[in-house]
């Protein structure tokens, strides 16, 4: 039986929008930067989207679908996968969380029109139902993140990586979900818009600092974890990503699955996505990389870190023959040097 009925309920953000608070940058990016790294930082993440997957078939269904497992998922746990066309080509990334019930998929808001509309397409004899939700998403990184939520009154046990626990905070609903950020402490908080205030301010007055989305930024690229739509793009292969946490190579068959194992099976892709320490003027993202003239790859995102002195990094990719860390490559007016994610100088300055 064919049951795919997408829901004529907005996507995340377009319904309450009145009740979230602002996300500006204060002006002071170097504090709300040091704030994520050393202590605490909360921020809005207006830019996700999630919806649901009801229906008897819906693990089956999402199992065949993306490139990591979630037939063995437990209730409580989530995967990061890649949705590839037959060609291996990723087509987006997202988020899978098994509630019991139902499955709860986690993208960035993007990604959500082309998202539905491939769910549509190969649903086509299967029990699925594919609904927005309405959630709003908050998030909390730092060393001290854990010990901010308590303070504001979240006590939740120890949760590995993407496990989450459904909590009930001031007699109002809300999900705490463990972050899967290598480099440091984070936590997602989903709930109703109208809360949001209140959260918020319980979590500054614990002692987190209020940080803005260019700050956010760029702890995503001082972390190294590329993003959809900049960093990935259609014509690029899961492996080139350098994101093993998204592929599971024992879960069986799924859309493109064929091109992932040859590319395994076979040897490794030609480019890798990788950090790149500038010297000279920063690069805008698109600039070729080049040794004796000869392009090497590309960089795709770039930035001056706030740290002591400013540092000056990128990240992009480069074939794998030049790829050793230490090499020197020509970028516009600059000269970048390849350097393993994440940066260290962030983490362990």
């Amino acid at each position: 039986m064919t049951s795919s009925t997408m829901q004529d309920k907005p996507a995340l953000g377009q319904e309450g929008e009145s009740h979230l608070l602002p996300s500006p940058d204060s002006g002071d990016i170097g504090s709300e930067f040091h704030a994520l790294i050393f202590d605490s930082g909360v921020y809005q993440l207006r830019h996700r989207a999630k919806i649901t997957l009801t229906g008897s078939d819906r693990v089956r269904w999402l199992n065949g679908m993306v490139t990591n497992n979630v037939r063995d998922l437990a209730m409580g746990h989530g995967v990061y996968a890649f949705l590839l066309n037959p060609q291996g080509h990723i087509l987006g990334d997202l988020y899978a969380y098994n509630r019991g019930e139902s499955l709860l998929v986690d993208t960035d808001k993007a990604q959500l029109e082309k998202i539905l509309a491939v769910f549509d397409k190969y649903i086509i004899m299967d029990d699925v139902e594919v609904a927005n939700v309405n959630l709003a998403t908050i998030g909390i990184a730092g060393p001290d993140s854990a010990a901010v939520l308590r303070a504001a009154g979240i006590d939740f046990p120890e949760l590995r990586p993407l496990q989450f626990i459904d909590l009930e905070w001031r007699q109002m609903n809300l999900t705490l979900v463990h972050g899967d950020n290598a480099s440091l402490e984070s936590f997602e908080l989903w709930l109703a818009a109208e809360t949001v205030p209140s959260l918020v301010e319980a979590l500054t007055k614990s002692g987190a600092t209020h940080v803005g989305e260019t700050a956010l930024e760029l702890l995503r690229i001082a972390s190294g974890l590329p993003r959809y739509g900049q960093d990935i793009r259609e014509r690029d292969l899961p492996q080139e990503t350098e994101q093993p946490r998204g592929l599971n190579f024992s879960k069986g068959c799924y859309i493109g699955q064929e091109i992932v194992e040859r590319i395994r099976s076979r040897g490794n892709v030609r480019r890798k996505f990788t950090g790149f320490l500038i010297e000279g003027e920063l690069p805008s993202p698109g600039s070729k990389l080049q040794i004796e003239a000869k392009e090497v790859g590309e960089l795709t995102s770039v930035a001056s870190l706030p740290l002591a002195t400013k540092v000056p990094v990128a990240l992009g990719y480069i074939r794998r023959e030049v790829a050793m860390p230490g090499q020197h490559v020509d970028a516009m007016n600059a000269q970048a040097r390849v350097t393993n994610l994440p940066f260290e100088k962030v983490f362990k300055p």
